[in-house]
């Protein structure tokens, strides 16, 4: 008996060890921070982003399960492959899927309005990384409302895209034309990330509503509020372009109205375009969070950098801040009396995957074999 009682005793204190162990990785991986260099990004993002099989202890439950095992994989080719239509690929997974689902799609445009619903988790768009594949559709809120024009729309959690163009082909808002709001992607699922995708659209392209979302080697074109919604988002190494003139033009309007835990993190992006009247964000609801850190920013951007949309009871409650930006559109000498130049202490939580909770559900691009 004695020897049982030392035995279960050992094991206990195992276990425990082994708990901590756990709960430490996934803290160094979220603390993190995101190297001041660029050029030590990849190896920072291979070193805190391992795969599956390294990682099965920390990761959520679910996502572990949905993972394990060669994921199925759907061919969407316009010659040849298992569907025509990227729709007719996701009609095919089951409500209540449980298991990875990767859709692959090869070069072409593909002129489709495209929702992933709410029941159908877990799946991946893999597009060909010689001939990215286009999808494109021609919605805009006049047809559909704003929130239901998007070309693609992901309702479902776990998400990945990777090596897409993501267009809507509706025509550029001239100011008169009502409902011109023209969405390429909407975001409402959780956990979902964005390899090496391009996002082309003008007045509203990316929702990135509710959820928390990495987005990574990406390109995202537009005018105004070309990036709103309520999500929770790290933005890494990617390209914001903006398609001004010399009128207004916006890059975020996020929704935040009070103390939600959400916020938008763009950290060593690239910021370029035409015109010269173009904000960083506006204050579209009571207490938006933004942070560009680390990021080369062009001289299209106003002095002033945010505005508060003319509601000045918002400047004691938005959350605009600068970290190093870098660029012509970096200077803080004539921003608006509401940013905030972030020290070290204030940037450190936007710079790390803690931001997004990322050590229990982001993984690196999958690599699918077609």
């Amino acid at each position: 008996m004695a020897g049982r009682e030392k035995w279960m005793v050992l094991h206990a204190a195992l276990l425990v060890i082994t708990t901590i162990l756990l709960a430490a990785t996934v803290s160094m991986a979220d603390d993190a921070a995101i190297p001041a260099e660029r050029s030590a990004l990849d190896k920072w993002f291979n070193d805190n982003v391992k795969p599956l099989a390294d990682r099965k202890s920390s990761l959520d439950p679910a996502l572990v399960t949905a993972e394990d095992g060669d994921a199925k994989v759907v061919k969407v080719m316009q010659n040849g492959g298992d569907y025509k239509k990227i729709s007719e690929a996701i009609d095919s997974i089951p409500a209540g899927n449980t298991k990875r689902v990767i859709i692959y799609i090869g070069g072409g445009t593909y002129n489709e309005k495209i929702t992933i619903p709410k029941n159908k988790s877990f799946v991946t768009f893999f597009g060909d990384s010689k001939n990215m594949p286009n999808l494109t559709y021609n919605g805009d809120a006049a047809k559909f409302g704003t929130l239901y024009s998007a070309t693609l729309t992901v309702e479902s959690d776990y998400f990945i895209g990777v090596n897409l163009n993501i267009i809507n082909s509706s025509p550029r808002p001239d100011g008169k034309r009502e409902g011109a709001q023209a969405l390429a992607v909407k975001l409402s699922g959780t956990k979902a990330a964005m390899y090496n995708c391009k996002m082309y659209g003008f007045q509203d392209t990316l929702c990135d509503d509710n959820g928390t979302h990495f987005v990574k080697d990406c390109y995202v074109e537009g005018t105004v509020d070309f990036i709103f919604g309520r999500g929770k988002t790290l933005y890494l190494n990617t390209h914001l372009h903006v398609l001004g003139d010399n009128g207004m033009s916006v890059i975020t309007a996020h929704a935040r109205e009070g103390d939600e835990d959400n916020g938008y993190s763009f950290v060593h992006c690239n910021i370029t375009g035409t015109g010269n009247g173009t904000y960083l964000g506006r204050a579209w609801r009571a207490a938006p969070k933004v942070v560009f850190a680390y990021t080369n920013m062009g001289e299209i951007i106003k002095p002033e950098g945010w505005t508060d949309n003319f509601h000045p009871e918002y400047d004691k409650s938005v959350h605009f801040g600068e970290y190093k930006n870098t660029g012509p559109g970096s200077s803080m000498s004539k921003r608006v009396s509401f940013t905030k130049q972030l020290s070290d202490e204030d940037a450190k939580p936007f710079l790390s995957l803690g931001f997004i909770e990322g050590s229990k559900w982001l993984l690196p691009s999958p690599n699918p074999k077609v």
